[in-house]
């Protein structure tokens, strides 16, 4: 199909990925939420919305239900095991803009964060869908919420990162961004929120103090990047940018560790894992490189772009591609060992033989294509 499509969440042995049909005339398929067994790929359910071109958000799981926003101004909670509706919250009219819902949300404390096109960020009750409050900005706010330690850590296009409350919604601080736009998610770690704004042509990426906004350092970069929110592990702070590069920055100083430079804009969240930084590019290539020294270690040619961030669980990478709408599972099968013992007085041999393959992967929502491909990876 062609489409572009949200990043993948994992939960309890499931996959749950959203497609937005970018093309409304081809009719076979529309915007939807899926769910597929992570070990097989089986078709396990879809939840469809009202129009097309309407899922850019996410999926969040927990408690038994997905969570995730669209651009027809609505809010959904689904049974994670069956698609049904548990509750829906609606941001606007349907025929509006306004509502839309491009952050993907997160859940804390029974309570569901997330920003919309108009211009607030709503705490609904996770169980029921009650609202608890929102908060308005000054601009549209498509970043998604980073809740720590009872703080929700949002961007806004107004420039501006926020602290709200998350009790009550109470704004903390906010930080300004003079003439950018902030559409990258926060990340909070070290006591610091890590977060990327552009402006026209470059970006800045700044970490700021979390308990008040202020800024500790930032890193210019001639590229924006709006789109690739950052992940920190090891002491470093890793994304993307529009000039092709995968970076990694001390994350106490700002100081330059490595980049990696891809064959097309890298518009995707790094996911880490065991010392393995995995990225998607442009350029229709998912990337492993070495946390430490950005070296590479394996890429997978998915001969399709890449625009979603990819999802780490059980030892499997699970990713999307952008244009067709297929997710991909990548991962190491038990190894198949044969022994071979020749004895003499003074020698014994032993020869592995090691099977490494993908799981394999599978259209979205054509659900019989599950094909499986060799690649020498170990997660």
């Amino acid at each position: 199909m062609a489409g572009r499509s949200s990043s993948p969440a994992v939960a309890g042995g499931v996959v749950y990925a959203g497609i937005y049909e970018a093309f409304p005339w081809e009719p076979d398929y529309g915007s939807g939420v899926y769910a597929f067994n992570a070990s097989t790929g089986e078709y396990l359910w879809n939840f469809s919305t009202v129009f097309v071109d309407t899922i850019m958000s996410s999926p969040a799981v927990a408690g038994g239900i997905v969570y995730v926003g669209t651009r027809d101004n609505e809010f959904y909670a689904l049974n994670a095991s069956t698609g049904g509706l548990v509750w829906n919250y609606s941001t606007g009219d349907y025929y509006t803009v306004d509502g839309g819902i491009d952050s993907s949300p997160a859940v804390a404390g029974g309570i569901v964060y997330f920003g919309s096109n108009n211009r607030r960020v709503y705490a609904l009750n996770a169980s029921t869908g009650k609202h608890v409050w929102n908060y308005t900005t000054g601009h549209y706010v498509d970043s998604s919420p980073a809740v720590v330690g009872g703080v929700v850590y949002i961007g806004s296009w107004d420039g501006m990162v926020y602290a709200l409350n998350a009790s009550t919604g109470v704004k903390i601080w906010n930080s300004l961004v003079l003439n950018a736009v902030v559409e990258s998610s926060p990340a909070v770690a070290y006591g610091r929120v890590y977060v990327c704004v552009w402006m026209s042509n470059d970006s800045n990426f700044y970490a700021l103090n979390a308990s008040n906004g202020a800024v500790l350092w930032s890193y210019k970069i001639d590229a924006q990047c709006l789109y690739s929110s950052p992940a920190a592990a090891y002491g470093k702070v890793y994304f993307g940018a529009w000039d092709y590069n995968v970076y990694s920055l001390n994350a106490s100083t700002g100081a330059l560790v490595w980049n990696y430079t891809t064959g097309n804009s890298v518009s995707t969240s790094p996911a880490i894992s065991n010392d393995v930084v995995y990225v998607g590019s442009g350029d229709n290539i998912l990337y492993a490189l070495n946390a430490s020294t950005g070296s590479l270690i394996w890429n997978y040619d998915a001969y399709d772009g890449i625009a979603t961030s990819p999802a780490v669980a059980n030892g499997v990478l699970y990713f999307v591609s952008s244009g067709l709408g297929r997710v991909y599972a990548l991962g190491t099968l038990e190894s198949e060992t044969t022994t071979t013992t020749t004895t003499t007085t003074t020698t014994t041999t032993t020869t592995t033989t090691t099977t490494t393959t993908t799981i394999g992967n599978f259209w979205m929502p054509m659900f019989s294509d599950w094909n499986l491909i060799s690649i020498p990876q170990v997660i």
